[in-house]
C-alpha cells in the first residue's frame, strides 16, 4: 500500500510529492497527459518568487526531477474513480487499482477556449489565458480581452496599467461582472468597450497581430490590431470523476479552504481544482506543501 497517492502532476501535485517524500512517505503520482499542467505552455515565468525568469517547461521539469530524485514514483495513467474504505483508499485507473492511506486531488483546471482557428497555435505567441501572468510582456502595446465576467473585467483593469490600450470584447451589452467594477473600468481612458460582438478570427501569420470581431446586430466585421489577445471566458476544473467522493461547488471546484482538507477523512486537494480566489504558481505550490504535510499525518 502506498502512503500517499497524488492525482495530477502539475505544480500542486509535484510540490505535494516533494513534501510527501521529504516527510518520509511513499508517494505515487498519476498523470493522464503531461507533467507540469498548463504552465508548460508559458514561455517565460517572471512572477515566481526567487526566480526572475524561467520557461514553464523548465519550471515543471525542475519540479519533476526534484520529486523523482527524492524517490517519488510517476505513472501515466488516468484516474477514473476513488473509493473511500476508511483507513484505505482504492484508486481506480484505466489500467488497474491501487491502494493508499491518503489521496491528494491535484487535477487542476483547464482554461476555456473560444475554439478559434490559431487559438491553440498562438498560445504563448500573443494568446494568453492569464493577464496577471503575461500582462507585463505587453507593456506599452495594445491588447484585447474577450469575456464578460469578473475575470475579464479584472483582467482588462489590470492590463490597462501596462498597455497603451485595452479592448474588452463581450458578446452582450450587459456584463456578468460586478457593476461597480464595470463602471470603474469605463472610467479608464485607455479602455474601449466592444459590445454585442464576437471574436471570429485571430489575425497574424506567426503571432497575434489582431482580432476580427463581428457585430451580432449588424453582422458587420471589424479588424482590431492588437499584439495580445487575452481569453477570459472561465475555467473548467477536472473533478467530474470525483463528484461522488468529495463535495463540489456549483462550478465544479472541490470545496476546501487553506487547510486543503476535503470533507472526507484522508482525502485532500491542492491547486487550481479547489475553491479559492487566487490561482497562481505560488498558491499551487503552497497548496501542495500544505496538503502533503496533512496527508503525511494520516
Amino acid at each position: 500500500m502506498t502512503d500517499i497517492i497524488i492525482v495530477g502532476a502539475g505544480t500542486a501535485g509535484l510540490s505535494a510529492a516533494i513534501y510527501g517524500v521529504r516527510a518520509g512517505k511513499s508517494v505515487l503520482i498519476f498523470e493522464a497527459s503531461q507533467i507540469g499542467g498548463q504552465i508548460v505552455n508559458t514561455p517565460d515565468i517572471e512572477n515566481y518568487p526567487g526566480i526572475a525568469h524561467i520557461s514553464g517547461f523548465e519550471f515543471a521539469n525542475g519540479l519533476y526531477e526534484q520529486a523523482m530524485n527524492l524517490g517519488a514514483e510517476l505513472k501515466y495513467e488516468k484516474v477514473i474513480g476513488i473509493e473511500d474504505k476508511g483507513e484505505k483508499k482504492i484508486v481506480h485507473t484505466e489500467d488497474g487499482d491501487y491502494e493508499a492511506r491518503a489521496v491528494i486531488l491535484a487535477t487542476g483546471a483547464k482554461n476555456r477556449s473560444l475554439g478559434l482557428p490559431k487559438e491553440k497555435e498562438f498560445t504563448g505567441r500573443g494568446v494568453s489565458y492569464c493577464a496577471t501572468c503575461d500582462g507585463a510582456f505587453f507593456r506599452g502595446k495594445e491588447v484585447a480581452v474577450a469575456g464578460g465576467g469578473n475575470t475579464a473585467v479584472e483582467d482588462a483593469a489590470f492590463l490597462s496599467n501596462y498597455c497603451s490600450k485595452v479592448y474588452i470584447i463581450h458578446r452582450r451589452d450587459q456584463f456578468r461582472a460586478d457593476e461597480k467594477d464595470v463602471e470603474e473600468l469605463r472610467k479608464k481612458e485607455n479602455v474601449e468597450f466592444v459590445l454585442n460582438a464576437n471574436v471570429v478570427e485571430i489575425l497574424g501569420e506567426q503571432k497575434v497581430e489582431g482580432v476580427r470581431v463581428k457585430d451580432k446586430n449588424s453582422g458587420e466585421t471589424r479588424d482590431i490590431p492588437v499584439a495580445g489577445f487575452f481569453v477570459a471566458v472561465g475555467q473548467a476544473p477536472e473533478n467530474k470523476d470525483f463528484e461522488n467522493l468529495v463535495k463540489l461547488d456549483e462550478k465544479g471546484y472541490i470545496e476546501a479552504d487553506e487547510s486543503c482538507r476535503t470533507g472526507v477523512n484522508g482525502i485532500f486537494t491542492a491547486g487550481d481544482c479547489r475553491t479559492k480566489s487566487v490561482r497562481q504558481l505560488t498558491t499551487a505550490a503552497a497548496d501542495g506543501a500544505v496538503a502533503a504535510l496533512a496527508a503525511a499525518e494520516v
